[in-house]
């Protein structure tokens, strides 16, 4: 979908909407799944999302491309329901994080790579645990970390997308950071992944 003001009838303008729709649909459900954590939510996201793109396909200015529009448009669901789910209660992470004594040093034992992380990320064992890793996090967490690490917003964006301040995000990409190395340290040192 490049221009919605040339004469394309309605008919084509939606039948090009349904094919740039396939063409994306498998990058925009795992973009809610890593935001989500869990594939049903994920899927209606996807559906929400998509009934929101056909709504609104006269307001694609073609300024940036479909696929970056779309994107945008599964993740402001993603988060709208996100939202919802904070209104029924309040997540932490504190569990999660590493524990220190009281001159600063951590209790845990620290974990070890014994590869260089690139050979590590290439088996499919440790990406499964890394994804189950971040689809453990609480929401508010998992978002801001999915949004900065692995979407590749700006620090600003995640802000505005959050509708919070700049640091606020820093603070939860730290914990939500934090968190996620000792899931993993537990899981690795225990497993040997």
């Amino acid at each position: 979908m490049h221009d919605t003001k040339d004469a394309s009838s309605p008919a084509d303008k939606a039948t090009e909407l349904e094919s740039a729709v396939r063409e994306h649909g498998g990058a925009m459900l795992a973009v809610a799944r890593r935001l989500l954590g869990n594939e049903d939510d994920a899927r209606e996201c996807v559906q929400d999302a998509y009934l929101s793109a056909f709504s609104k396909a006269d307001l694609f200015e073609g300024r940036s491309s479909f696929r970056t529009w779309l994107h945008r448009i599964v993740v402001n669901a993603a988060l709208g329901r996100l939202r919802l789910r904070k209104q029924r209660g309040t997540q932490t992470v504190d569990g999660l994080l590493p524990e220190f004594d009281a001159s600063g040093c951590r209790i845990e034992p620290m974990w070890q790579f014994t590869e260089s992380l690139e050979r590590t990320m290439e088996r499919e064992a440790v990406r499964a645990a890394v994804q189950d890793a971040i689809a453990a996090l609480p929401d508010i967490y998992r978002v801001v970390l999915v949004l900065r690490d692995i979407e590749e917003y700006s620090t600003e964006e995640v802000a505005a997308l959050l509708e919070t301040n700049i640091a606020v995000v820093k603070t939860r990409l730290h914990r939500a950071r934090s968190a996620l190395k000792k899931l993993l340290e537990t899981q690795w040192s225990r497993d040997e992944i």
